[in-house]
This record gives C-alpha cells, structure tokens and sequence, in this order.
C-alpha cells in the first residue's frame, strides 16, 4: 500500500534531497559574496566538494526507491538505514567544509541547504519508525491466525 504515513516521509525526503537543494544555497563565501548552489560544486576542483551532489542526489533516488518497496518491509527498512548512513556522510562533509571554507577567517554565510541533511535524517527515522510499527502490526495479526 503506498498510502502510508512512511511514504509521505520518504517522498518528503526525496523532494528536499533532490528538488530543494538545486532552489537554494549551501554557502555565500564573504571574499566573493556570491552564493553557491550544489549545481555550481560539479566545477569545482575538489573531489570533497564534488561528491556533495553525488550524495545528495543519490540520497534522493533511495527515498523515492524505498517507497516502492512497500511489500518488503524489512528491505525497506534497511535501505532507509542506509540513507540514514549516507545523509550523515554527508552532514560530517559539509560540517568539514563550512568550518574549512575559503575566507573562513571573515565572515561568511551559511546557507539552508547546509542543513537539508538533519531534516532527511528525521524524516527517514519517522519513516522507519512507522515501517517498524506496520511489521509489528502484521506480525501480531499472524499470531491470531
């Protein structure tokens, strides 16, 4: 049944992982003052800053997986741990890179998508929390049987 709570969690996820992150900015460094998108990453020089994308989009493809995998519980909710996984990969990356940023010592500013990964993190806990509550639900109605 994809009219479950967990699939609006997980397509939530997959719409601020994969659509959001290209609306708005991760960072504005202060010696440039121009924003930066996760589409402008792709150019740049460093393979850190270049797997950012990688990871977000990817993260994105795994929600919008998951939810069709709603008649294996239990694969569901592995994938949604790996999601967890890779969505704190890549909170630690841009926790790195926001303090190590270039023009660090002056001010620089912080973007929202720097924390769409805390947000997919919750959203994918709520999901298999839910997840974990239908599998109990289908296992106490076995017991009846």
């Amino acid at each position: 049944m994809i009219q479950r709570i967990q699939s609006i969690y997980l397509l939530v996820a997959g719409i601020i992982s994969g659509g959001l992150t290209l609306l708005v900015n991760l960072w504005s460094t202060s010696n440039t003052n121009l924003p930066v998108f996760i589409l402008d990453l792709f150019s740049s020089n460093s393979l850190l800053e270049k797997s950012i994308p990688v990871l977000f989009f990817s993260s994105a493809l795994i929600s919008i997986v998951a939810i069709f995998l709603f008649k294996n519980r239990q694969l569901q909710f592995v994938i949604n741990r790996l999601n967890i996984l890779i969505n704190l990969f890549l909170l630690g990356i841009l926790i790195y890179l926001s303090q190590t940023l270039s023009g660090e010592a002056s001010v620089s500013e912080k973007g929202i998508g720097m924390f769409f990964p805390v947000i997919v993190i919750l959203l994918l806990f709520l999901a298999n929390r839910a997840i974990k509550k239908d599998e109990n639900l289908v296992k106490s109605v076995d017991r009846l049987r």
